[in-house]
């Protein structure tokens, strides 16, 4: 292949494939690179297969609550973990396949090899040189594991290697509560595993908002000992794994580390560019145009260290393909910011975090679902909501949460701040009887007290009847 491409592609993950979804649209002067096995790290090793995994821990946890339901026979039921694994595996492979098809019918434009740029429009793989117009770098991420840790071999897992395991111990630990150290531990404990979980810092899922973090904390804390504040120390402790934090220690049969992802950008030839790259080894990249300074390369996904989310990363891949088939790249307004914690109850944070928010701003609603009608019949009962308005025109800012149905209500408030919609605003859509969207009703009824008052005749107006019942 001597002629100059239009455009490579040098990863195969959501973002690269998103990209090359674009570009051959417009060309067939493309390659896409992939280093390693093909198929996206959502459908591999990410979200997709920690969801079963989640799904058969939390079917298995309801049987404590079945007595509540006057329910019978919890005690003779038993997880089987392996089985529980295999079905894993099972799915993920499934979709892993679908994945896969995207690149089927390429043929020699679908190229396996460790690529490395050696300049704006020059790549090296597999010892020959490419040569193309644009480049988009799309190399995704990996889990971070320091150094010392690698000594203790299979004994260390990370969420790549958790979902190969045959069976699992009876005691683990997880070592970093973001979202996904979070996900694993709770699923992980309601199969039956012992887990500690342990954090450097006292926030768990990237939680802000201390009313709100001091909910989850608790919460969790029912199911599986948290330790929060410092650091962990690993150190083999005879086939198994010693874990030290501040007072806290506990020696477990394997650790999975979740401390963070890393950007593969290490040794991809990023300093052939001629830019400046950061302390993280990262180049400007505008995360409108996805472009690096006002050269023809393109980083999306996971490699620009931005927001390693799917629906971002496809996101970034879409304009990174149509930028890298134009003369002149375009600019796109990005989306409310959106995360979303798969751990019961959800905890998700929508648009502007708490940490974000000036003093005197800005107002906060606040719904506890203790008592919420729906949330109580369905034994779900917990959590809390708070929602954020400005306070000059009452415009919604964001949200963070811990609740029930948590992944539905951050969609809401989602849509509601992508359209910059009001309390009232939104106190005048339709809130069906009973659904757990009553409790956001409720928590925008307490912002709208704290507002100036609307018209007599703006349902939005329309106050609770004091019923939890109804309300």
């Amino acid at each position: 292949m001597s002629e100059i491409l239009d455009v490579i592609i040098i990863g195969a993950g959501t973002a690269g494939l998103s990209a090359l979804r674009e570009v051959r649209k417009r060309t067939q002067r493309f390659v896409i690179i992939n280093d390693g096995p093909w198929g996206t790290v959502c459908a591999r090793v990410g979200c997709m297969p920690s969801k079963v995994l989640i799904e058969a821990a939390n079917a298995y946890h309801r049987r404590t609550s079945f007595a509540e339901f006057g329910i019978t026979g919890a005690e003779r039921l038993a997880a089987d973990i392996p089985a529980v694994l295999r079905r894993v595996r099972r799915l993920r492979d499934d979709f892993v396949r679908g994945t896969l098809r995207v690149t089927d019918d390429l043929g020699e434009r679908a190229i396996s090899g460790r690529a490395r740029l050696l300049g704006p429009g020059r790549v090296e793989v597999n010892g020959r040189e490419l040569r193309a117009r644009r480049i988009i770098l799309a190399t995704g991420s990996r889990p971070v594991v320091p150094a010392p840790w690698r000594a203790l071999g299979g004994r260390l897992l990370t969420s790549d290697t958790l979902f190969e395991q045959e069976t699992l111990p009876a005691r683990m630990a997880v070592i970093g509560l973001g979202a996904i150290g979070i996900e694993i531990a709770q699923a992980l404990s309601r199969l039956g595993v012992e887990v500690a979980g342990f954090n450097g810092v006292k926030t768990v899922a990237g939680l802000s908002d201390p009313a709100v973090n001091a909910v989850a904390v608790e919460l969790l804390q029912r199911e599986f000992p948290l330790h929060l504040g410092a650091n962990a120390e690993l150190a083999a402790a005879g086939d198994g794994v010693r874990v030290r934090a501040g007072a806290a220690e506990v020696t477990v049969g394997r650790v999975v580390a979740a401390i963070g992802r890393r950007p593969n950008v290490d040794d991809i030839g990023l300093d052939t560019l001629g830019v400046t790259l950061d302390e993280r080894g990262q180049p400007p990249v505008d995360l409108r145009t996805q472009q690096v300074g006002d050269l023809p390369v393109f980083l999306a996904g996971d490699t620009n260290g931005h927001a390693p989310l799917l629906h971002e990363a496809a996101d970034e891949g879409h304009i990174a393909g149509l930028n890298a088939t134009r003369d002149t790249p375009a600019s796109f307004a990005r989306r409310t910011p959106l995360g979303i914690v798969f751990s019961d109850p959800n905890i998700a944070s929508v648009g502007r975090r708490f940490q974000t928010l000036d003093d005197g701003s800005y107002f906060a609603g606040e719904v506890r679902f203790d008592n919420q009608g729906r949330a109580r019949a369905a034994q779900h009962n917990h959590g809390i909501l708070r929602v954020y308005a400005g306070r000059d025109d009452g415009r919604l800012l964001g949200a963070e949460l811990c609740a029930p149905a948590g992944e539905h209500l951050a969609h809401l408030l989602a849509l509601a701040v992508q359209q910059s919609l009001t309390v009232r605003e939104l106190l005048r859509l339709p809130f069906y009887h009973p659904v757990l969207e009553e409790g956001l009703r409720t928590a925008l009824r307490d912002l709208a007290s704290q507002l100036p008052a609307g018209v007599e005749s703006d349902l939005a107006a329309c106050e609770a009847l004091g019923a939890e019942a109804l309300d």
